[in-house]
């Protein structure tokens, strides 16, 4: 059985340093591995990043993670990617990292996403440069998702884990306003999870949204959000070995904490 936790929109600042590390520190007992979901810091400031940075070193268990809306808003991403890195953090975009739990590789694939919606009700490559911009940038994320998922499941990976922060699904968007939600997510993000196979899929971003979801094609999808979960992160158990994708994912189940 593989453990994974996970939590998004944590918004950490200066004010809130140590808040979630006594709950962190009891990771190796309960969990294999912290995925975050994008949304550490507030506003993307190095200071910010820096009590991210403390909050997430030497848990004892690997920390993966991508980056949020927020985590971009001082413009200084790679700045903060690189303190993160500095710290023992994974920080994905289009990319992918092996774990070795007890022996079985578990592949985690991540990228931020984007917005644009979902099918039947979405934005498409068409009219202004400006529109046609959005929309291939959340295709570029989604195909960097599709990409990396696939060469985890050709490195043989038993199980395989897309972290996002924005969302897939509608599904765990219910109870943020309706208007809203293709600025919380994309259908490609899913398209690229079911084309490629995975047997989670985490995000945040949907402060007011639902935990539980599923893609199209039977992906169990869960939004982490800090706010959504109410705690400082939820553990999710998954057995390896099952088969990936439309067939089903594995065996899911979210911890008692």
């Amino acid at each position: 059985m593989i453990r994974i936790a996970a939590v998004g929109d944590i918004h950490m600042g200066p004010d809130s340093a140590g808040v979630l590390r006594p709950a962190f520190e009891k990771l190796p007992e309960c969990a294999d591995l912290l995925l975050l979901a994008g949304d550490l810091t507030r506003h993307g400031t190095l200071e910010e990043t820096r009590v991210v940075a403390e909050e997430v070193s030497g848990l004892g268990v690997p920390v993966i993670a991508v980056l949020g809306n927020h985590d971009h808003h001082d413009e200084r991403p790679e700045e903060v990617t690189a303190l993160l890195r500095e710290s023992g953090v994974t920080v994905l975009e289009g990319g992918g990292t092996v774990v070795d739990v007890r022996g079985t590789r578990v592949g985690v694939a991540g990228t931020k996403g984007f917005g644009g919606g979902f099918a039947g009700r979405c934005g498409s490559e068409f009219g202004e440069r400006a529109m046609k911009d959005f929309i291939r940038y959340t295709r570029g994320c989604a195909d960097g998702l599709r990409t990396a998922l696939e060469d985890l499941g050709r490195q043989g990976c038993a199980v395989r884990v897309a972290l996002t922060h924005f969302s897939p699904v509608p599904d765990t968007l219910a109870g943020e306003p309706l208007e809203i939600y293709p600025f919380l997510g994309s259908y490609l993000l899913a398209e690229a999870v079911d084309t490629a196979g995975a047997d989670l899929a985490v995000h945040g971003h949907a402060h007011a949204g639902t935990e539980h979801g599923l893609t199209s094609g039977g992906v169990k999808v869960r939004n982490v959000a800090q706010p959504v979960i109410r705690r400082a992160f939820a553990v999710y158990h998954l057995e390896p070995g099952t088969v990936h994708g439309v067939h089903g994912a594995g065996d899911l189940a979210r911890a008692a904490r």
